[in-house]
Order: structure tokens, then C-alpha cells, then sequence
């Protein structure tokens, strides 16, 4: 599943990072890589941007952003 369609609370490993380019590019920067751990903290009241738990930061991302990261439950 995408990580835009996760649970609040739900924790995911993240599987692969689809999108191309600058915006592959800038996802990867901010440590969403293959096989990290990243926790779905909260969603906005549109559920437009999504709120990550990674490591010991927080981070929002774009649903559009959310679309191109492809992740399955970590328990």
C-alpha cells in the first residue's frame, strides 16, 4: 500500500520510494529510504499533508508526495 492510505498510529517499513527525479531525490534526503521504520503520528483534517514519526524527528509530506512511497506494516 502507499503511505498516504496508512493508519494514524500504524507502523510501517517503507519498501520502495517511486517517484523520480528531484522529488525521488528530495524523499531520499529526508531519510525516507528503503527499510526505514517511520511511525504515522497524524493526518490534517482534509488528510492532506500526512505527519511521519522517523528516527527521532517528525516530517509532513503531500499526499501527492505520500503516493510514491509504497510500505508494509513493521510488526
Amino acid at each position: 500500500m502507499t503511505l498516504r492510505r496508512a493508519q494514524i498510529n500504524q507502523k510501517l517499513r517503507i519498501c520502495s520510494i517511486g517517484a523520480e527525479g528531484e522529488l525521488g531525490r528530495r524523499i531520499r534526503d529526508m531519510g525516507i529510504i528503503p527499510g526505514a521504520e517511520v511511525t504515522v503520528v497524524g493526518k490534517a483534517p482534509l488528510k492532506d499533508p500526512v505527519a511521519l514519526r522517523l528516527r527521532d524527528f517528525t516530517l509532513t509530506l503531500r499526499n501527492s508526495e505520500a503516493d510514491h512511497i509504497v510500505v508494509e506494516a513493521a510488526e
